[in-house]
């Protein structure tokens, strides 16, 4: 049967996240349960010596797992077509095509991230070979056999469609990214699939060249390492290659580049929003089962029924840690509302997508280009384009100059996430419609009988009834997610619901009535003592520090500041005072209200969680511009070492443990100073184009 858009759902879901937006606030520990050989979407490999890359192991199980692409039905098939013979056209009834990267002549490795070259399981020295970066630019292949025409695995680009700015767009699928094969750390256990961006045409190009230009790949190789050192779950990215006779024209003529970037799974929503499209309801079935069991840990680690899904903060134990080991074909829940495999997996997708989201608004990071091929089913940050971080805050700011409308801005992302959700949910809802009878003879998921109402009525509406429930739970997750680092950011040991309006809500409108920088405000307050603030005419004096030093400060604006800071220290006082040193907020007190050991605790704790550097917009154009213009090559290692040790104080002199040796890090103090400090007007509130 087809199903309709599930409107109903979606429009309840969406009235949840907009009522949290209305007061521009956004939302703990949630577990997940992943098995070998996955692992923790955001894991961090141990520091030690590493393997080579002719060592690391390697397999090929998602394109042994599912179906290829008719036309070149083995690789072999593919490999004795001419290179530009592999061109645009429209692939059924496949997961992928067989297609090797286009041969490079003199690429020039620029860069590496020691932090993803150590969570693949490789030694830094690795780099420095010519394995390393003939395989960085797909000249080298792992798992193949030119001469033969044979070996364990062959590279492929992954088949997909999705919906962009809203409205369907047909087949979409890799279009310049080539997976080379998949990497299992041998210290971990986790397992990566490894790819390179601008590797050229693929079946899925389009209209497209199938390069990338060095701009874009410099912004998602230092933004992908960012994102995972504030430990929001993300894609990542391992090298990056310059290719001195590549010109690619996009608004202009640029220099063309290669990333190597990895994850646990480039599986999207994109791919099964193809499937639905052409009713391919077999594949759909397939692919969920493979997402289950290969991407997701096995059926086993999906999260149960929650006690209340009707009310899912009744409990909140549950709603953050749900029992798992659930068995496969276990049916939970009342008549009508039975929740079967299918379902779980739906959750599991919808959790780790709303705790991701919650990150970015804690952290002010637009992706810019929220599309469903732009959606991980692992809820990991993918695909960079017109991304950015918030500089003064505002919560219509959207990154991507093409967002006329603002679909993607800061204040929609939760409720954008939560629109492409319900379409994942549509692309599954036989399955997850069929209840109980999923595995039935009546019913395989595959022709269920689309004329006959007493069997699509009953399927449709438990369908729509599971997704609805699932929005409550995405709606609770988020916001559980997101109350717990707004009380980290500010410095808060529990929060209370007061919390919210009082701290949360304010604050935010404080920033953007005053247009505070997002980052800067959170970083300065981390070092801000409850002593200096102890009366009010010093919390007037204080306030003056959250200010750009170029604005133009009245004194109401420093009120404003001034009072919001009162608010905090007198949460601050009841967190973190004892008995003996507890205060009012407007103690006068020589030592304030809080000891000078817990003190420090909490600065440290807040130093740990509100970073000092973030990639922004300007800096990234700086760094583009002297590589690209002036030739350097060394301020790519520093803009990507920054970005690896966020929440420092300062880096030049410093000695960093990198591969489990210390190494003093030379740096550049006047660079750090700039880049951490308040952003130059004209690099305020910058915008790019999707073109990359």
């Amino acid at each position: 049967m087809r199903f309709p858009p599930t409107s109903r759902c979606l429009v309840l879901a969406q009235q949840h996240v907009r009522n949290v937006h209305n007061s521009r606030t956004f939302s703990s520990s949630f577990s997940f349960t992943t098995a070998a050989p996955m692992a923790t979407t955001n894991g961090t490999a141990p520091k030690g010596k590493g393997t080579t890359l002719a060592d690391l192991p390697k397999s090929w199980h998602f394109t042994s797992s599912l179906p290829p692409d008719a036309v070149f039905p083995t690789p072999a098939a593919s490999h004795q077509t001419p290179r530009d013979e592999i061109g645009p056209r429209q692939v059924r009834g496949a997961a992928f095509t067989w297609v090797r990267p286009e041969p490079q002549q003199d690429a020039e490795l620029l860069a590496v991230s020691p932090a993803a070259m150590r969570d693949l399981g490789l030694a830094l020295s690795e780099a420095d070979t010519e394995d390393f970066k003939q395989t960085a630019v797909g000249n080298k292949l792992y798992g193949w056999d030119a001469a033969t025409l044979s070996g364990p695995g062959y590279p492929w680009a992954q088949c997909y469609g999705g919906y962009q700015f809203g409205d369907w767009a047909g087949q979409l699928g890799d279009g310049r990214a080539i997976s080379l094969f998949e990497a299992t750390n041998p210290a971990t256990g986790v397992r990566y699939e490894v790819q390179i961006k601008g590797a050229g045409m693929t079946p899925y190009s389009r209209f497209a060249d199938g390069k990338a230009v060095l701009r874009s790949s410099i912004r998602e190789f230092v933004v992908s390492e960012a994102l995972h050192a504030l430990h929001i779950p993300t894609t990542r990215a391992l090298a990056l290659s310059l290719l001195p006779h590549s010109r690619v024209r996009r608004e202009v003529t640029e220099p063309g580049a290669i990333v190597v970037r990895f994850a646990q799974s480039w599986l999207r929503f994109g791919t099964f929003d193809l499937l639905r499209a052409r009713g391919d309801r077999a594949l759909t079935r397939q692919l969920a089962t493979y997402a289950a069991e290969s991407v997701l840990g096995g059926w086993d680690a999906l999260p149960s029924r929650l006690s209340d899904p009707e009310n899912p903060t009744s409990n909140p134990t549950n709603l953050t840690s749900p029992p798992r080991s659930i068995p496969k074909d276990e049916i939970q829940g009342p008549p009508g509302s039975e929740e079967n495999r299918f379902h779980r997996l739906y959750r599991e997708i919808v959790r780790r997508n709303a705790l991701t989201v919650a990150k970015w608004q804690a952290y002010g990071f637009m992706n810019g280009v929220l599309n469903t091929d732009n959606t991980s089913i692992l809820g990991l940050s993918i695909d960079f384009g017109p991304f950015a971080f918030m500089d003064t805050f505002s919560p219509s700011y959207t990154p991507n100059h093409d967002d006329h409308f603002l679909r993607y801005s800061y204040r929609n992302q939760p409720t954008i996430i939560w629109w492409n959700l319900v379409r994942l949910g549509e692309a599954l809802a036989e399955l997850i419609g069929a209840g109980p009878d999923c595995d039935s003879p009546t019913f395989n998921g595959i022709n269920p009988d689309e004329d006959d109402p007493a069997v699509s009525d009953p399927l449709i509406t438990r369908a729509e009834k599971l997704i609805t429930l699932a929005g409550e739970e995405y709606k609770a997750v988020f916001l559980a997610e997101y109350k717990s680092l707004m009380t980290a950011r500010l410095g808060l040991r529990v929060f209370r619901e007061s919390d919210f309006a009082d701290l949360f809500s304010a604050l935010l409108d404080t920033m953007e009535s005053l247009e505070l920088d997002f980052t800067l405000f959170f970083r300065r307050l981390s070092s801000l003592r409850v002593s200096e603030i102890s009366t009010a005419s010093a919390r007037e004096e204080v306030a003056a520090r959250f200010f750009y030093h170029d604005d133009k400060v009245s004194a109401a604006d420093r009120t404003r500041v001034a009072e919001w800071l009162a608010r905090w220290r007198e949460r601050v006082v009841q967190d973190w005072g004892t008995l003996e040193d507890w205060g009012t907020s407007d103690s006068d007190s020589k030592g304030g209200a809080v000891s000078d050991a817990r003190e420090e605790e909490r600065i440290a704790a807040m130093k740990s969680v509100n970073p000092n550097f973030v990639p922004r917009g300007w800096i990234l154009d700086e760094v583009i511009r002297r590589v690209e213009k002036g030739g350097e090559r060394e301020v790519l290692k520093r803009v990507m070492h920054l970005a690896l040790h966020p929440f420092e104080d300062s880096w030049a002199g410093r000695t960093f443990e990198e591969d489990g040796e210390g190494e003093v890090y030379v740096g550049d103090r006047e660079e750090e100073e700039r880049w951490t400090g308040d952003v130059p007007r004209a690099g305020r509130a910058l915008q790019c184009s999707c073109s990359s």
